[in-house]
């Protein structure tokens, strides 16, 4: 075995061992593998408030394997108690703060390997990133989904009922009592929104104990998955199996494949280019565009399907999902186990997996394809995300078509550009906006205020059902996981580059063709022009625009807004 990079460092440093015996490492736990165990730990969400109870057993099965574990942490924030303020544009930043100080500890202290532990929207994606930075033995444990409420109440459905109350369609006392029942546990929040997808992206990519992700975060399994990560890591320390051995094209392509059949978040396409892009390795928008034309989309989980997010793993999780379209997958890939993906999917048929994953869905009077559909009876056949380019998006916009009425998926709207998201949802509340309209959100990208989600404007739309399947909202920023709805976002260039959206006028006409993926600006006032003539309108436009003032003059959100590329890039620090 070669010499491991923690015995190198005690070598170089002289003041190494001491400075860990004084922390109350003994004399024999210095000659260990020394394993970092990273978490976002903290009492910031339901998502890392419970992580501790992982990162106990990922040590004790560190030290039950022989090796040494050391705890450390960078708390991640939540998304849903950002929303609604300027709290929300903290958000994407954070993702890449958090892989910053990750690739901080695991270079600055040398470690042999590492357990890395989150739940969240950008945790997931964050600890990946760092793991690609840092390309040591590494193994990912997620922190499961919380159970949902009374009736299945779960937290996306909250964003509907608050835009219901204040258009006096229920009653304060209603909205209350949904309040406070939504979120019953620990784990990330039940509906198929980014967290969860990222737990799944996870798996996909060969990282995570098979079966471990998204687990309800109730369930005495996971805390076993834990410390068997804990055992496994020092396993691949030892033999220094590092991230990048595991962690190739072909898992992103999987991880991609995956993506369509579980109707995964638009977010994904801001977090797994990021991700690729720290393994070396460039995975465009369009990459997803064309992987998702003709893939089969399986699962029934909210909010495209009926069911909470919990009922995934009682369905048999991303191995069942994966073993329905194993046929479009490389099973060839190298995991965390030491075994292929292919020999992965097998051992599960053998061990009894599925079998008791069926024991939980028995209780609620489901069966499996309730949840996951077979591939030959899928709910669609042309995976859930697109990408629309023309005149108004040049390099491309995201939407989830898969939660788009079928009604908006060609139309010409007349667009209504607000430079914020807050005059948006005042005019979606106070009934400014009608049928036939194009909200348009700008200024909001990455390098425009650090990208924040437009959560309560797609509620507000969503939850009118006259406007729901009438009008389009269009924007450079981002949506949340929860959203659903004829929701169109990542327009670039962003309005802060000049890009087309930030020259917009009212009632210029919008041409939106989803099987076509276009995304173009066709009119000016009212009337339909030639390409010729809206070409040159642009370039007018263009010539006249001035740029807005930088909505933040210091902080971290004046770095991010300085150095973040292209959300189509996946919106990363350069």
């Amino acid at each position: 075995m070669r010499e491991l990079n923690s015995q190198k460092r005690r070598k170089l440093a002289p003041e190494n061992d001491p400075l860990k015996i004084g922390m109350g490492w003994s004399i024999e736990d210095l000659d260990k593998p020394q394993i970092m165990v990273e978490s976002t730990y903290g009492d910031s969400h339901p998502g890392s408030a419970h992580l501790n109870i992982f990162v106990e057993e990922a040590v004790r099965g560190i030290w039950k394997a022989g090796g040494k574990g050391a705890r450390y942490y960078a708390t991640d924030i939540c998304d849903g108690i950002a929303q609604g303020n300027d709290g929300m544009n903290y958000s994407l930043v954070s993702r890449d703060m958090i892989a910053n100080m990750i690739e901080i500890h695991g270079n600055a202290s040398g470690f042999d390997g590492g357990v890395f532990i989150a739940s969240c929207d950008k945790s997931v994606p964050a600890i990946l990133m760092g793991i690609g930075r840092l390309n040591i033995p590494a193994i990912v444990v997620t922190g499961g989904v919380m159970d949902a409420g009374p009736d299945l109440l779960t937290l996306e459905q909250i964003g509907a009922y608050h835009a219901m109350q204040q258009r006096g369609e229920i009653t304060k006392d209603q909205l209350q009592y949904y309040k406070q029942n939504a979120c019953p546990s620990c784990g990330a929040c039940s509906f198929m929104g980014t967290a969860s997808t990222m737990q799944i992206m996870a798996e996909a990519l060969g990282l995570m104990i098979p079966g471990s992700a998204l687990m309800p975060a109730t369930c005495s399994d996971l805390k076993e998955v834990a410390g068997k990560a804990g055992r496994r890591i020092v396993e691949l320390a030892k033999a220094q199996v590092k991230a990048s051995d595991i962690v190739t094209q072909k898992s992103f392509e999987n991880a991609v494949m995956v993506h369509a059949a579980i109707s995964g978040s638009t977010n994904s396409l801001l977090h797994i280019p990021a991700i690729a892009h720290e393994f070396g390795i460039e995975l465009s928008a369009d990459t997803f565009d064309h992987m998702h034309r003709g893939a089969r989309y399986l699962l029934d989980v909210r909010p495209a399907g009926k069911w909470p997010a919990q009922f995934f793993y009682y369905a048999g999780g991303a191995p069942r999902i994966m073993e329905e379209i194993k046929s479009v997958l490389h099973l060839d890939v190298m995991t965390v186990t030491g075994r292929t993906l292919g020999e992965n999917l097998e051992e599960l048929k053998k061990n009894g997996f599925y079998e008791r994953c069926d024991e939980y869905l028995k209780k609620w009077g489901l069966k499996r394809e309730d949840i996951i559909r077979s591939v030959e009876n899928p709910i669609g056949t042309d995976g859930t995300v697109a990408i629309l380019k023309g005149n108004l998006a040049p390099e491309g916009a995201v939407v989830k078509h898969s939660a788009v009425p079928k009604e908006m998926f060609q139309a010409v709207l007349r667009a209504r550009p607000f430079d914020c998201e807050e005059d948006a949802i005042e005019a979606v509340l106070t009934h400014e906006i009608r049928p036939g309209d194009a909200v348009i959100i700008r200024y909001e990208g990455p390098k425009g205020s650090g990208m924040p989600e437009m959560f309560y404007t797609t509620e507000a739309i969503q939850s009118d059902e006259e406007l729901g399947k009438a009008i389009a909202l269009i924007t450079d920023g981002r949506f949340s996981g929860a959203s659903k709805g004829p929701a169109i976002g990542h327009v670039s260039p962003e309005a802060a580059d000049g890009g087309p959206i930030a020259l917009l006028k009212e009632n210029d006409l919008i041409h939106i063709d989803i099987p076509s993926r276009i995304l173009e600006i066709v009119g000016v006032d009212g009337t339909e022009c030639s390409k010729d003539e809206i070409d040159e309108v642009l370039r007018t436009r263009k010539a006249k625009w001035k740029s807005k003032k930088q909505k933040y003059d210091k902080g971290v959100l004046r770095i991010y807004s300085q150095h973040a590329t292209s959300p189509m890039k996946g919106g990363y620090m350069e």
